[in-house]
């Protein structure tokens, strides 16, 4: 099927390929469930990438190297950087600090170029960032909170730069601490931040990026690898089709997983996206590991970028999504469909234990004007329901479409977080696909009135500075109007670094429950045991919530250790 678009102010004629029909609304799904709030009609830069702090703020941040932005530095600043590759003197601020109660904006100051970067939290609540483009390639940015002062900005390390450029690279928080860098584009390696002065090598070659790039000018599909540290301490990592368990102290491989089942190629360009789904460490008594499971959604087919970057022609998107049980002993790929096709989806984990897969495009890949038919509606997928024809749920849709450059993150009170969406080279606002510099949040239906009556409030965690401690217990006590027996649980979820429709280091544990009692009239404690291993949850801070009969309380950051 083709189709015309006007576009102002020149006319465009958008060749779209559709694999099966147009309507690519499966059948037997309908469109319910939460709603949308736009918060921000502007915060002046495009959300291409985001992390949420312990200090309930959002560090929103884009590149620096297309010109001015939409928002000024503060007092009259400006940063002079001879490197940059449009504007040398800048008084626009590429990166902003947004509160989330008090709705308002800081601006923040890039010294160097993040684009297509990527980043991580340290366990003290320090955001790294690493890598980016041109003068930002071997960067290591950080971020320190400074909760109740509007004081704290971007530093630059350069005592502490990378290895290796590391433009489209990935990010893992390991059981010590640090965190892995993996790839990048030319980049078939991966290194540790912060280094170790008694590392054998500053960075370690991995064939495996190798093999997987697509030979293709540009058409890599391994960049931005999916990264997932698994319980046992190692490393799942996916490129294109393939996966692998690695074990990178040691720098050896030590399984290579079957190929996802399709023609669908899974990272960008041909951009899908991937979770680790929650560990579930009920009953285990800390004595015995979770299972691990991936999940793979969306992507483009083979081609898809070529054809889009050079022709514009759309082709249309996978509607697959792979789980694969890793700790099995043969694990094998389970598909499911999803109600549309997507490529450029984020998906994000739930407090509640469901996935919500939300923004992208039904045709084309990443990539500068290379996409077409926004998908507006998310999927709520429930992972743990045994029968698979229900899992997926259409969701209330957006008005807004978030493609190219889009991004999303979990809040504390339980809303996603989405913005972004600029698929040109500079900002065009009067384009087609213009860009996009608003901020939304989406409202699960878990947070609606009518769960109010359900809906547990924190009152206090009863452990020495929040601190939930690696095999010991701890209780939480909370209000609830109506309790249900034996429908609570505890659920820690890891803040994630999101670009590029991953969101990195994101990981839910659902925790042994020890016990429930009544200590009031409305009030509850419940006792729960931490984690079992640095493994299962890497040292740092986690977004706790109650969940009482699939509805989640806002959350309290506790710090694990």
């Amino acid at each position: 099927m083709a189709f015309k678009i006007k576009n102002a102010p020149s006319f465009l004629l958008l060749l779209t390929i559709f694999f099966y029909t147009a309507a690519t609304i499966q059948e037997g799904t309908s469109s319910t469930g939460g709603h949308w709030v736009q918060l921000q009609r502007s915060i002046g830069i495009s959300a291409m990438h985001m992390q949420v702090m312990i200090d309930n703020k959002v560090i929103i941040f884009d590149r620096t190297d297309f010109g001015p932005s939409n928002i000024s530095l503060s007092h009259h600043r400006c940063r002079f950087n001879p490197r940059d590759l449009a504007l040398k003197l800048d008084c626009t601020a590429h990166s902003v600090l947004y509160d989330l109660a008090a709705d308002t904006l800081r601006p923040l100051t890039l010294l160097s170029d993040a684009w297509c970067s990527s980043g991580s939290l340290a366990p003290d609540g320090t955001l790294l960032q690493t890598g980016g483009f041109n003068d930002g390639y071997t960067r290591l940015r950080a971020f320190t909170p400074c909760p109740g002062r509007n004081t704290c900005d971007w530093r630059e390390l350069p005592g502490h730069n990378l290895s290796s450029s590391r433009w489209y690279a990935s990010n893992q928080i390991l059981p010590d601490g640090r965190t892995i860098v993996v790839g990048g584009r030319n980049a078939f390696s991966y290194e540790f931040v912060p280094k170790r002065n008694n590392d054998a090598s500053f960075q370690y070659y991995l064939p495996f990026l190798k093999l997987t790039r697509d030979p293709n000018r540009g058409e890599e599909n391994n960049l931005y690898p999916f990264l997932h540290l698994l319980p046992d301490g190692n490393l799942f990592i996916f490129a294109n089709r393939n996966s692998i368990l690695f074990d990178y102290a040691h720098n050896k491989v030590l399984r290579n997983y079957p190929a996802i089942p399709g023609a669908e190629k899974r990272n960008y360009p041909s951009t899908g996206s991937s979770v680790l789904l929650p560990l579930n460490l009920t009953g285990l008594n800390g004595t015995r590991l979770p299972d691990a499971e991936v999940m793979v959604c969306g992507g483009a087919y083979p081609g898809a970028f070529s054809l889009a970057s050079k022709l514009k022609m759309f082709v249309e998107a996978s509607r697959t999504c792979g789980r694969l049980r890793v700790t099995d002993l043969k694990p094998e790929w389970v598909m499911e469909v999803m109600p549309t096709p997507r490529v450029m989806p984020d998906m994000i984990l739930l407090p509640n234990g469901n996935v919500i897969i939300l923004n992208g495009a039904m045709n084309g890949t990443a990539g500068w004007e290379n996409a077409a038919n926004p998908v507006l509606s998310p999927v709520l997928y429930r992972p743990g329901l045994a029968d698979p024809s229900p899992r997926f749920q259409l969701l209330a849709p957006a008005s807004t479409p978030r493609m190219y450059h889009s991004s999303a993150v979990l809040l504390p009170d339980g809303r996603v977080l989405v913005g972004g969406s600029n698929p040109h080279r500079v900002y065009d606002f009067r384009a087609y696909y213009p860009t996009e510099l608003s901020l939304d949040a989406y409202y699960p239906d878990y947070m609606g009135a009518e769960f109010e009556h359900l809906r547990p409030s924190i009152v206090a965690v009863e452990a020495a500075n929040n601190t939930a401690s690696y095999g010991g217990v701890f209780a939480v006590t909370f209000s609830l109007r109506v309790y249900r027996e034996g429908g609570v649980g505890v659920t820690l979820v890891a803040p994630s670094f999101t670009t590029h429709s991953f969101a990195m280091n994101q990981r839910v544990l659902v925790l042994d429950v020890v016990g429930v009692q009544e200590v009031a009239l409305g009030a509850y404690k419940v006792v729960a045991r931490g984690a079992p291993s640095l493994a299962v949850a890497p040292p740092g801070y986690y977004m706790l919530f109650i969940v009482h009969a699939g509805i989640p309380s806002a959350a309290v950051w506790v710090q694990v250790k």
